[in-house]
């Protein structure tokens, strides 16, 4: 005769088997449990489009020392360099500017992200970005909302960052050129590495499905 399997057995073997499940699922699939963020409304994402990543940024906004059309000098930005962590400190994108290879964007250099895990790339530009005192930290860069640009699949066809939509960088802390050090000629060329953290949050467009 077939014994019966006690019931707080039963539970705990279903509990394993519902936990091997999520380990089992695609990183993609538990990547989607996303809660957007509060914005200013002029950043705010359109209707139709869902986050599905977010990333915790920490690097530096990158300056260099140019001089201006109306004869002065200040600090460009001509990179950022971060790396983005998931929830549990796990790595998920770079960050950086590069050339975008969608024709139609002539080579535009464009803000740039890499996944981590497939190498799948976005590419996108502002659209807006807000210096909203109600959102934006004092000496903090602004928040932006940036649209993409163009996309391009890992080297084994990795396509997480292809769905992108939008991206919105949030919660900014530093980052704010330094206000000394580029006033003359002498100064053209100098760079200044401003250490800065922010939230990053990939949308998805729920009609392209």
């Amino acid at each position: 005769m077939r014994k019966s399997v006690p019931a707080c057995v039963s539970a705990v073997m279903k509990l394993l088997a519902i936990g091997a499940f999520a380990v089992s699922l695609p990183w993609q699939a538990l990547a989607d449990d996303v809660t957007p963020p509060q914005v200013p409304p002029d950043i705010q994402v359109e209707a139709g489009n869902k986050a599905f990543l977010v990333g915790h940024a920490s690097g530096t906004q990158n300056y260099i020392c140019l001089p201006t059309a109306t004869g002065g000098f200040a600090f460009t930005l001509f990179t950022p360099q971060a790396t983005l962590l998931s929830d549990d400190d796990k790595q998920v994108t770079t960050h950086f500017f590069s050339p975008n290879p969608d024709p139609a964007d002539k080579g535009a250099i464009r803000a740039t992200w890499e996944h981590s895990r497939d190498g799948s790339t976005v590419w996108a530009s502002v659209v807006k970005p807000s210096s909203d005192s109600n959102f934006v930290a004092k000496d903090a860069i602004p928040w932006v909302l940036l649209a993409k640009a163009g996309v391009q699949e890992g080297p084994t066809g990795g396509d997480t960052l292809t769905a992108t939509s939008f991206v919105q960088r949030v919660n900014t802390h530093g980052g704010v050129a330094p206000p000394t050090g580029c006033s003359s000629l002498a100064d053209v060329g100098a760079k200044a590495f401003v250490p800065y953290t922010a939230d990053y949050f990939f949308y998805k467009d729920l009609s392209a499905n």
